[in-house]
């Protein structure tokens, strides 16, 4: 029996600042997909290196180019949602890639039925500044799943998780976060979705950048917060001991 597809359009969007060091990989490995229906999002900080000249070399592949100052990556993201027209938006870094050439055609593939699902996901594979694999991430996404699935931390990198767009419209990114805006996104998004689908597929290629020892403290910090308030305070404290005790202890 003959299989009819789905084919969604994907809204892509790359968030950069003075981001010249990595966004032509990032930019290559959307414009290559063999699957077409990309609208692809720029939303650039004002940078005050080659990041724009960069951009501007595929400006007819680009949808939309912005530059100008924001406030911060979470703004710049919000930024990237109202512009996208896409069934679905996705966050690919600079210095992130798409997985392979095909890879939007692979998910796809996967789309059975006839109706689209409220959130697509998959895994992730940590590389290095050439593209090499190091290794899977820490956390791997679970069979299925739901909103209760991230009170065991960020199972599904959000580079890797697509979100309908007319939900990501709905429910910004909020500012109040620096750090883990998108952990906070992401369980927002899944309390308001009903079907979650998961692709079986390596979706992003994840470049491994060590954030500052301070930032990734704080980082920590803001993200316990937030599960205190999407699972409770006892059961974050419950689940993450170790990471409370890391974090609160010194």
């Amino acid at each position: 029996m003959h299989n009819t597809h789905l084919h969604p359009k994907f809204s892509i969007i790359t968030v950069t600042y003075n981001a010249e060091a990595v966004l032509d990989d990032t930019i290559q490995s959307v414009v290559s997909q063999t699957y077409k229906e990309i609208e692809y999002i720029i939303v650039d900080g004002g940078s005050k290196d080659r990041t724009m000249q960069i951009a501007r070399r595929y400006q007819d592949k680009i949808s939309v180019l912005i530059s100008e100052p924001d406030k911060g990556l979470y703004d710049a993201m919000n930024k990237g949602i109202r512009q996208s027209t896409g069934d679905y938006v996705c966050f690919l870094n600079a210095g992130d890639q798409l997985h392979e050439d095909d890879t939007l055609f692979h998910i796809v593939q996967t789309l059975h039925g006839k109706e689209l699902p409220d959130v697509i996901y998959g895994d992730t594979d940590i590389v290095d500044g050439e593209g090499h694999f190091l290794h899977k991430r820490r956390l791997s996404p679970p069979e299925q799943l739901t909103w209760k699935s991230f009170k065991q931390g960020m199972l599904v990198c959000h580079q890797a998780f697509f979100a309908r767009t007319t939900l990501a419209k709905n429910t910004p990114y909020n500012l109040k976060y620096r750090f883990s805006a998108d952990f906070d996104w992401c369980v927002r998004i899944m309390k308001q979705s009903n079907v979650l689908h998961n692709t079986h597929l390596t979706i992003i290629d994840y470049l491994n950048e060590g954030m500052t020892t301070q930032n990734h403290k704080a980082s920590l910090k803001e993200r316990f917060w937030i599960m205190s308030r999407h699972y409770g305070f006892f059961n974050t404290v419950f689940h993450h001991l170790w990471f409370v005790i890391r974090l609160f202890v010194k």
